[in-house]
């Protein structure tokens, strides 16, 4: 992103973690059976001998009743319904007609919304057969009532274990490339096919007034199992889903794109079952992968005209080289996929001339303010990022970060779904890399909640963590972080400059964290001459970016170039690990890199600038922008 420029802004924005020093272990959930079979008691044999025959005729009408009520087609149907390890849960239902609280809606439904969009799909199609999902009696007869021409069909869904939570779906860490556990999700019960024909399946969705209602694991189960039962549909007729909620469904298993009515709390969708049934196919959370670790050979083919890689400039232009150079990377992987780049007014000429020359296509948008942000924070702007979703000359979208590397290959990611990204810390993800489908609608929704939703960190990513709760978890090493946790023992921090600097790469992509190898000299990673950045500093993973930097003709290097402000940034941090004696000993290395000695803005005597470094009485507004040079893709040879 562009506009985090400063050492602690950039660690604040940057240091979330993707693994942990602990493994969250889950035990698989385990189905308790019934200790006694249902039995009627019968009396002594003194008292038995007074009416035997009356006593016969009894027991043989209470047990005939049972059997007539157990497979009567109603319960009948509703067990066949149930998940197929679920008699007890069956049974006690029956008997006891227990409910569990977290899959209770208390929400009031107005029958006067309901009635709209019942003549909404009136017009559409001709329904026949109606499934039933989390409604009390009352409601199922009501419902009845109102489509009395429809077969109804009460379903039954056994709820989810009491150990199955959020964090349990959305572990903070696996082990990804199972050395010592191979992860699982815990199991969540489905609807089996009532083997009849079913139009229109309607679902109550609960929705806690607590901040934390999308992460709610009876909410989510029941979307899953309402989109099985469509999915599951063998014919060609179209099926719909109509859910009664007073908060979104999740967007991205039922788009809105599909919304054809929405009425109150009414929301019907018609979705493509060929789209939901390749979704259904990931694991339910984040506890497994959804794209295998070990394959070695992805192919894919995809739609190219319909698919884009695309960051985002805005506010200030110090991330243009990281873009270039991004873009760079990608082109040396083999991608030709387009690459979009959303730019704001305040990237000048000159740095759009550079970034166009580069490969990237440039669209200029408006920002967007974080209402929930102090004005001229690092995080004023950073809402911009959900212009992405308003791309929609493109099916796919592969976001990066402008301060990474692609090396390798990642064009498989365009197969994936929304959203598909790394882990971060919790049960969230990392939006550095993540897969988008573009739509204005989504788009819309992200904006509806700006002043609502609040962020965990102040960011997009907190936001969007808010919205899609409900992701996909891909190997870390597709958005592999430059940066060595205080928990990592040494063999870790070995194992991880080896994938920095490995050649072949191992890695697909590498994240740099802390100051970005552009704003450091060439010679060294200037991260390890400020303590509390010490940990994102590699020397490997920063000559790995300058190897990609050297393949750029030189019309693109010349973006790299630093300011005077930060060379004398860079000394005034030398000079105070000097003081330090920092052990690892950077500060002494003499540096060399040419780009010390060529000045781009009128402060070019830096030196005498930390004579005042510090002070507030000092100005270094003065400065000179080049004039945009010809540049032109025709003109590079590099690229």
């Amino acid at each position: 992103m562009g506009n985090s420029t400063g050492s602690i802004e950039a660690r604040h924005r940057l240091s979330a973690s993707i693994e942990d020093i602990y493994k969250r272990k889950m035990q698989k959930s385990k189905v308790k059976g019934v200790d006694k079979p249902f039995h009627i008691p019968i009396q002594d044999r003194s008292s038995c001998c007074k009416f035997p025959l009356l006593k016969l005729v009894l027991v043989i009408i209470i047990c005939g009743t049972f059997v007539t009520l157990l497979y009567s087609p109603e319960v009948y149907n509703n067990h066949h319904l149930s998940h197929s390890n679920s008699k007890p849960n069956f049974v006690n239902r029956w008997i006891w007609g227990g409910t569990d609280p977290r899959y209770v809606s208390d929400i009031d439904i107005n029958w006067d919304d309901i009635m709209k969009v019942i003549e909404k799909l009136s017009e559409q199609n001709d329904y026949q057969g109606i499934g039933l999902l989390n409604f009390n009696k009352n409601e199922v007869n009501h419902w009845k009532q109102l489509t009395a021409d429809a077969t109804h069909i009460d379903l039954q869904l056994d709820y989810a274990d009491k150990n199955v939570t959020w964090d349990s779906l959305y572990p903070e860490w696996i082990d990804e490339e199972e050395e010592k556990d191979v992860p699982f999700c815990p199991s969540l019960p489905k609807i089996e096919s009532p083997g009849k024909r079913l139009d229109l399946i309607i679902v109550k969705l609960p929705c806690r007034n607590e901040g934390n209602w999308s992460r709610d694991v009876a909410r989510l189960h029941l979307q899953l199992a309402a989109a099985n039962l469509a999915a599951s549909a063998k014919g060609f007729y179209p099926v719909h889903l109509l859910f009664f909620t007073k908060c979104f469904p999740i967007p991205n298993l039922f788009s809105c794109k599909e919304l054809v009515i929405r009425e109150g709390n009414a929301w019907l969708y018609k979705p493509d079952l060929n789209v939901l049934r390749e979704k259904l196919q990931l694991p339910v959370g984040s506890c497994e992968l959804a794209l295998p670790f070990k394959v070695k050979d992805r192919h894919y083919a995809g739609n190219v005209h319909r698919e884009a890689y695309a960051t985002i400039l805005h506010s200030a232009h110090v991330y243009v080289c990281g873009a270039i150079t991004a873009a760079q990377s990608i082109r040396m992987s083999g991608s030709t996929r387009d690459l979009v780049i959303l730019v704001d007014e305040t990237i000048s000429a000159y740095h759009r001339s550079g970034l166009e020359a580069a490969g990237w296509k440039i669209r200029t948008i408006q920002r967007i303010r974080n209402p929930k942000a102090e004005k001229d924070a690092y995080n004023e702007w950073n809402y911009s990022k959900f212009r992405l979703w308003q791309l929609t000359d493109y099916d796919k979208i592969i976001f990066i970060d402008a301060d990474l590397l692609i090396l390798r290959n990642i064009d498989f990611l365009f197969g994936m779904p929304e959203i598909s990204a790394t882990g971060n810390n919790g049960t969230l993800f990392n939006s550095g890399v993540m897969v988008i489908e573009p739509s204005n609608c989504t788009f819309q929704l992200l904006m509806d909640h700006i002043n609502e939703i609040e962020s965990y960190n102040g960011g997009d990513q907190g936001y969007l963590n808010e919205i899609f709760t409900w992701w996909h978890r891909i190997p870390r090493h597709m958005n592999f972080l430059k940066h060595f946790w205080i928990g990592d023992e040494e063999e870790v921090k070995q194992r991880k400059t080896q994938l920095f600097g490995a050649d072949p790469p191992i890695l697909y992509v590498l994240h740099y964290l802390g100051l970005k190898p552009w704003l450091c000299y060439r010679d060294y990673d200037c991260n390890w001459n400020v303590d509390i950045l010490q940990e994102f500093a590699s020397d490997v993973a920063h000559a790995n970016w300058w190897n990609v930097h050297d393949t750029m003709p030189e019309q693109l290097q010349q973006f790299c170039l630093v300011k005077s402000k930060q060379k004398a940034q860079l000394e005034w941090d030398r000079r105070q690990a000097q003081k330090a004696n920092f052990t690892d000993g950077h500060w002494k290395i003499i540096v060399e890199d040419r780009r010390m000695k060529k000045c781009i803005d009128k402060l070019c005597n830096w030196k005498s600038m930390l004579r005042h470094w510090g002070e507030t009485n000092w100005t270094d507004d003065e400065f000179y922008t080049p004039t945009p040079p010809s540049i032109t893709t025709a003109s590079l040879s590099g690229l």
